[in-house]
């Protein structure tokens, strides 16, 4: 089986390597690449492998803006040393979201999951089908209940959140109204259960809506600091690497 492996970190390169030769002999890793550009060169002037390995965070930019721009046609295997992605990553072909650092029983168990998804043929047709599989349309909730004094729920409407973020270890959330309330799920949680065509992770602490975002500014060393139409304890910003997924999502490109 040839495999292309796109990772920008050298030390995680030589540790998929060296799990793959003890655990899949058979696997042979035909290129490696270490951001999206050089990804995109290469799948314009190559055909497609038989596995993807691939890290979510590249040195220029998220993987997934490659899962935008090429069809790609095989399974996929991500790792990453981030689990906030894994609702994402199952909707581009993944076959397993495996976080740093991988051991050969991951690994094992990842390429086990592919020669029974895969089999007996490895044809177009059955990646159609595996394809089909695994871009099954996710549900995300329409509404949140809140839970409030008095032993009562509150409905929250998804719809009416503008943004939420982290205050003191709380996860709150902010409505369109300016109204806040306090969430028991965890930020990672909360990124998972919502739609990601509407909702973006800017940062470790803040999760913002698109219809919240009043405009964006150019900030230092090519990051950018977001503006929502509700005012925030501390400025929004998105980092170096992960701007152009930000653009890419204002812009619909998640869809």
């Amino acid at each position: 089986m040839k495999a292309l492996i796109i990772e920008d970190e050298k030390a995680a390169v030589r540790n998929l390597q060296a799990v793959l030769a003890r655990v899949a002999p058979e696997v042979e890793v035909i290129e490696v690449l270490d951001s999206v550009e050089d990804a995109l060169d290469w799948f314009a002037t190559h055909s497609m492998p038989e596995l993807i390995f691939v890290d979510i965070h590249l040195a220029d930019g998220s993987a997934f803006e490659l899962f935008e721009k090429v069809e790609i046609r095989c399974p996929v295997i991500f790792t990453t040393a981030y689990d906030e992605y894994a609702l994402r990553a199952f909707k581009v072909n993944s076959i397993d979201y495996l976080l740093k650092p991988i051991g050969e029983e991951e690994m094992r168990a990842a390429l086990q999951k592919l020669h029974h998804l895969c089999a007996p043929r490895t044809d177009g047709a059955d990646f159609k089908q595996l394809i089909h599989s695994l871009q099954k349309a996710e549900r995300y909730p329409s509404h949140f209940l809140i839970p409030m004094k008095g032993d009562k729920l509150l409905p929250l409407a998804v719809d009416r959140i503008a943004y939420g973020f982290i205050a003191e270890g709380q996860v709150k959330v902010v409505t369109l109204e300016g109204k806040v309330y306090d969430l028991p799920q965890t930020m990672d949680e909360l990124t998972e259960r919502l739609d990601p065509d509407r909702f973006f992770r800017a940062n470790r602490q803040y999760l913002i809506a698109r219809q919240a975002v009043r405009d964006i500014d150019l900030w230092f060393n090519n990051r950018l600091a977001i503006n929502l139409t509700l005012p925030t304890a501390e400025r929004i910003i998105v980092s170096k690497v992960r701007a152009s997924e930000f653009k890419e999502w204002f812009m619909g490109g998640n869809k």
